[in-house]
């Protein structure tokens, strides 16, 4: 493994230096899951919730997310996003909607922190809508599932 790059020689933290880097099609996708009960997953499938489209409202906060990134994220930069794809799925045998994030760009630096922190809000989304009803939902699992782009190429996560 490489070095931490968020740090100068001094162990100072600094934003990295991306000036001289070529800018790449990059793209990120990521991936996590929420867990319920039974009954929360029903009236989010029916569209009963008290709040409204739970999941429309999950994907519009995940792209929200997306573009606040570096808002959020210290020493992230702030990246031009070219598209962020929100995906539910729903595995009614275990009461989980999975999240899937792909986000891609044109630029110097990846769009792994934006696939990552829009997966992480649609989950904590969803949390909120349901939390009258739910307050024993479980987020898990929130990685990298892949990256394209840039210096180090292609990377797949171990399945």
């Amino acid at each position: 493994m490489s070095e931490l790059t968020h740090f100068d020689s001094q162990g100072q933290a600094h934003m990295v230096d991306v000036g001289s880097k070529t800018e790449t099609e990059r793209v990120a996708v990521a991936t996590g899951n929420i867990r319920m009960l039974p009954d929360t997953l029903q009236l989010i499938l029916k569209g009963d919730a008290k709040k409204g489209d739970v999941l429309g409202i999950a994907r519009i906060a995940a792209i929200q997310a997306s573009k606040r990134t570096s808002d959020l994220i210290p020493l992230c930069h702030p990246i031009s996003l070219t598209k962020v794809g929100v995906e539910f799925n729903i595995d009614e045998g275990t009461n989980t909607i999975h999240c899937n994030v792909t986000a891609k760009c044109t630029g110097k630096t990846g769009v792994e922190m934006e696939a990552l922190t829009a997966t992480s809000v649609a989950l904590l989304t969803i949390y909120d809508m349901c939390k009258a009803v739910d307050r024993g939902m479980v987020m898990g699992e929130i990685k990298l599932l892949e990256k394209q782009g840039g210096k180090s190429g292609h990377w797949v996560a171990e399945k």
